[in-house]
């Protein structure tokens, strides 16, 4: 029932994710809205549930106290789904505040974890690079970071299938003294976990190069990155189609070009990574972008069940078992 375009898009992408065998997938909203949607579909020959809730979180409403008075939220019953193992994880595209809220209240932190990260995947030249915190955490502490590190690259692993991903600390320059006192005092906390390839700081002009697999930063500085770098996806498609329509040369060798044009903009929209995993809770929880349209649920539904099928949460409890970066 969260995001700009719902319910209609997420039921959509939803059911796009059903019919290719992604998922079994349970709707999970007010069923006066939902059923109109789904008249002429077989939802048993899917594998689809639709579970009633006859409330929804806002998104200016205050994450905490909307979760205590409305007891039968869409998000707040998804959980509970997760909580009660009728369902292996959650994909949202409302509040992201009420979505981390609801699943800290519902599904707890792993043992030893201080503060969930919310991890989001952005383009690279080499490959897809994953960036956290984007917003769970507006100020952080340096174990935070730390903590950051070790999910991040526990879930490049699992999903990405990158055997040793290279971790680095966002930075505003190279060298081991740079930036604030939290990214003074993080670098050497991320050179001390054992098996960390931990590859140092990360300049911005690096991160679109592919320099590191996963980067961590605090939520503020992360938010701010990945919404520059949608905004600027946005404005370099923006700009090429003005270039291409000014002209008959520009339109021919558009002509020519359009496989290729295709599978650039593929590379640039962010609905084809899909969700954001946060990171840190007890279960698999994937908050979608807000925008979300079809193409966007399917693939958080994508990321949902590679998080599962990879078993990152239960990885990411082993190692932080044996970590130095555990709740002191």
């Amino acid at each position: 029932m969260g995001g700009d375009h719902a319910p209609e898009e997420i039921v959509k992408g939803a059911l796009d994710a059903a019919r290719q065998g992604l998922a079994a997938i349970t709707l999970v909203g007010d069923k006066h809205r939902l059923d109109p949607l789904l008249q002429g579909v077989d939802l048993a020959s899917l594998g689809v549930d639709v579970v009633h809730a006859s409330e929804v979180i806002g998104m200016g409403e205050a994450p905490t106290t909307a979760l205590r008075q409305k007891k039968d939220a869409s998000i707040t019953v998804a959980l509970r789904l997760v909580k009660e193992g009728k369902a292996d994880g959650v994909v949202a595209a409302g509040s992201t505040g009420a979505a981390m809220a609801g699943a800290l209240m519902t599904l707890g932190r792993i043992p030893g974890i201080e503060r969930p990260a919310i991890a989001a995947v952005m383009p690279t030249q080499t490959g897809p690079v994953i960036l956290l915190d984007v917003g769970a955490n507006v100020d952080s502490k340096p174990l935070y970071l730390q903590q950051f590190a070790i999910m991040g690259s526990v879930y490049c692993r699992a999903v990405f299938k990158v055997e040793r991903p290279r971790v680095g600390l966002f930075n505003i320059g190279e060298e081991e003294g740079k930036g604030n006192d939290l990214a003074k005092e993080a670098y050497p906390m991320l050179k001390a976990v054992p098996g960390l390839n931990f590859v140092g700081n990360i300049e911005g002009r690096d991160l679109p190069r592919g320099a590191a697999d996963v980067v961590v930063c605090d939520g503020f500085i992360g938010n701010g990155l990945l919404k520059m770098a949608e905004g600027m996806a946005l404005l370099l498609m923006d700009m090429m189609k003005e270039e291409i329509s000014r002209d008959w040369r520009g339109k021919a060798g558009a002509a020519l070009m359009k496989p290729n044009l295709k599978a650039l903009k593929r590379r640039l929209d962010y609905a084809e990574y899909g969700g954001a995993p946060l990171l840190g809770v007890n279960g698999v929880c994937i908050i979608g972008h807000g925008s979300s349209k079809a193409l966007g649920i399917f693939h958080a539904v994508r990321v949902a069940k590679q998080c599962i099928e990879g078993r990152a949460i239960d990885t990411i409890r082993q190692e932080l078992a044996s970590s130095p970066a555990k709740q002191a």
